[in-house]
């Protein structure tokens, strides 16, 4: 609803300082609604109010604020033209808070792509106290993120490389769980991974309409099947599966003697849907047959998961707090006793080729 404003969250420690937030939105009314959320946020402070991109780049010049809450659609220059001028000559947080349309929801993914710490859908019915809790959250976790270097892709490892180009083990599935930052990170360890790997299942919290784009992008850049996933949907070497969203999460299930994916008709969890808990969990029952990965995000979903899935028998690894920009997710399952080992982010596909050989040398010698 229009004018309401998120609850007042805990004040930052002795050890913590304010965070400077500069907002750059052309609506005067979503300007007003942005600002009262965020201030009424002890950890946040709003230094300035940007109408457009060239007041914004002046302002940060002056402001020197902390990180950017950034409009998608912006007269004169559009937020991702800024984005990618901004983080080529002075990378910092930003958050993106735009509508969601097939359109928007495109460019939210490019956003990502291009170095935003995350993305926040406005919602079509109005802005709810649910919404700017969630914004407020998540621009103080940007704050406080590292700002990584986003490679070009010309840069990036080659698709298929000689270190990851070994033949999968059979009937092995790897599920991957991302939230903050996971755009990136998921593209990241797909692209390290050998065109017949292992089917892959992705749970990254995103809303529903942007999960499409993002599977889309994936399909178009991958040598890998990319799909949304679908009840009894077969799963399938070099197949990479993402939980659309929605209203139910996706989990794996073997049926018929073969692994497919699973709806999963449940209420939020972690208040995520998709759940990363909610895939681990699935796979209890295939316990050693699973390489369970958590990336980036801020929360602890999937801690729980991780852990009874390593208890079950899987494999389990965890991005390093140096390459995460929120070492949220990560921190939860590393903490629960979950985790195998930890690596940074470019050597995760890696980790994963190890285990599914090292798992392929066990059941050679029973």
């Amino acid at each position: 609803m229009a004018g309401a404003a998120a609850p007042r969250r805990r004040g930052p420690t002795a050890t913590e300082r304010v965070r400077k937030v500069l907002v750059v939105e052309d609506s005067r009314a979503m300007q007003r609604l942005i600002c009262h959320a965020l201030d009424a946020d002890p950890r946040l402070s709003v230094v300035g109010v940007a109408g457009d991109a060239y007041a914004a780049r002046d302002m940060i010049k002056r402001l020197a604020p902390d990180v950017l809450v950034l409009d998608v659609e912006m007269p004169r220059m559009s937020g991702l033209d800024f984005l990618g001028r901004l983080m080529r000559l002075r990378p910092m947080p930003v958050v993106m808070f735009s509508s969601v349309t097939q359109v928007g929801s495109d460019a939210a993914i490019r956003a990502l792509v291009l170095g935003a710490v995350d993305c926040l859908a406005k919602p079509y019915d109005g802005v709810t106290p649910e919404t700017l809790t969630a914004l407020a959250d998540r621009v103080h976790a940007a704050a406080v993120a590292p700002v990584l270097p986003v490679l070009p892709s010309s840069s990036r490892r080659p698709l298929g490389s000689p270190a990851t180009a070994s033949a999968p083990a059979k009937d092995r599935v790897i599920l991957i769980g991302a939230s903050t930052g996971g755009v990136t990170a998921v593209e990241t360890v797909l692209r390290g991974l050998p065109v017949n790997s292992p089917p892959v299942v992705v749970a990254q919290h995103m809303p529903e309409s942007f999960l499409q784009s993002f599977a889309a992008r994936l399909d178009s850049i991958l040598p890998h099947r990319v799909v949304l996933a679908e009840e009894d949907l077969p799963l399938a070497p070099g197949q990479v599966v993402l939980s659309p969203g929605g209203t139910s999460h996706t989990g794996v299930a073997v049926r018929a003697g073969c692994m497919c994916c699973a709806r999963i008709d449940r209420p939020k969890r972690n208040g995520h849907c998709p759940s990363v808990d909610e895939l681990f969990l699935s796979a209890k029952g295939i316990g050693a047959r699973v390489i369970g990965v958590i990336l980036t995000g801020l929360g602890q979903d999937g801690a729980e998961g991780l852990r009874q899935l390593r208890d079950a028998g899987g494999y389990c690894i965890g991005q390093n707090e140096a390459t995460c920009v929120v070492y949220g997710m990560p921190r939860a399952a590393a903490e629960a006793g979950a985790l195998h080992e930890q690596v940074p982010l470019e050597q995760i596909a890696g980790a994963v080729m190890r285990a599914l050989a090292a798992g392929s040398s066990r059941s050679l010698r029973c």
